[in-house]
């Protein structure tokens, strides 16, 4: 397998990110829809389940389905910042370091530059959408546009620019920490794997070998990923809910918080650790998978 970092190699990569973040977030539209709705309006659904059958009823399939175009997008932009970028900043950081010796001696903190790095610039790719994207799946039925054309519009008529971009900061504050935990703990879960489980040269074994190592190493680290981006998901998710306001995003972060107490941001967390363990793990996957495909080695390990 290629594993010469070259323009090509990162152009792999970004498509093979497209395919992880895009069609994973696409997949799971039916329980991001659960999850926005909880956070934003405590009360409305009692458990994943009862979200499920209620909106099940009032809405057929087509309910589960609602914002799934932004979301594609939205996450296959971000995708293609994220993995294309970490994969680059990884070079730059290793180039950086010089020696062999302390490329080791500082990996954690490489890995953990790196993907926050490439999370910060992911993220303006991603922010526009997520907020299309949460305000269709959270208004109130009738009050805003299933469509996606129309609601660009309408948010850009109503708020201008700020209507996309007022959630970037809490994005960064939910997406930055999460990336971070995902990169490193992936890696260093791998690693562990590969050391103390699967002792000979990566190389040696299957590529089923070594796709499954990344489901199990990317399951793990979604877990942590999920529990530690909760908060800042629950103030996205609001803040996109809430129309325009004269206040600026920290206000409205303090407001929100005076609103829904410390126990407030933690609502759906259940279904975020499902589902983000879930996506997390299949976004590797597909993204091992893809770089397999193209002849190039899988993430981490020796």
């Amino acid at each position: 397998m290629s594993d010469v970092h070259d323009a090509s190699y990162y152009a792999k990569c970004m498509v093979g990110g497209i395919f992880a973040c895009g069609l994973t977030h696409m997949a799971v539209c039916p329980l991001d829809i659960v999850k926005c709705r909880r956070q934003a309006n405590p009360g409305m659904y009692s458990s994943l389940g009862d979200g499920f059958k209620k909106i099940h009823a009032a809405e057929g399939m087509k309910g589960f389905t609602l914002g799934w175009f932004p979301t594609l997008v939205g996450y296959s932009a971000q995708g293609f910042g994220k993995f294309g970028f970490y994969e680059m900043f990884k070079d730059v950081y290793r180039g950086a370091m010089g020696s062999e010796e302390r490329v080791k001696k500082y990996q954690t903190l490489g890995f953990a530059v790196s993907s926050a790095c490439a999370e910060v610039i992911a993220d303006c790719f991603l922010c526009p959408w997520e907020a299309l994207k949460v305000k269709m799946q959270t208004a109130e039925p009738g009050t805003f546009t299933t469509s996606t054309i129309k609601g660009l519009n309408t948010i850009n008529q109503a708020e201008g620019i700020n209507g996309f971009y007022k959630g970037l900061q809490p994005l960064w504050a939910r997406q930055i920490p999460y990336t971070i935990i995902k990169f490193v703990a992936f890696e260093k879960i791998v690693a562990q794997f590969y050391t103390s489980v699967f002792t000979k040269e990566k190389s040696s074994y299957s590529k089923g070998t070594q796709l499954m190592v990344t489901f199990m190493s990317g399951y793990i680290a979604g877990v942590f990923c999920a529990i530690v981006s909760h908060p800042a998901d629950t103030m996205v998710s609001i803040l996109n809910k809430r129309g325009k306001s004269d206040a600026g995003t920290g206000a409205q972060v303090k407001e929100i918080y005076g609103e829904i107490g410390f126990n407030g941001l933690w609502k759906g967390i259940g279904t975020r650790i499902f589902m983000v363990g879930t996506l997390t793990c299949m976004q590797w996957v597909i993204y091992d998978s893809f770089k397999i495909w193209c002849g190039l080695a899988t993430t981490g390990g020796k």
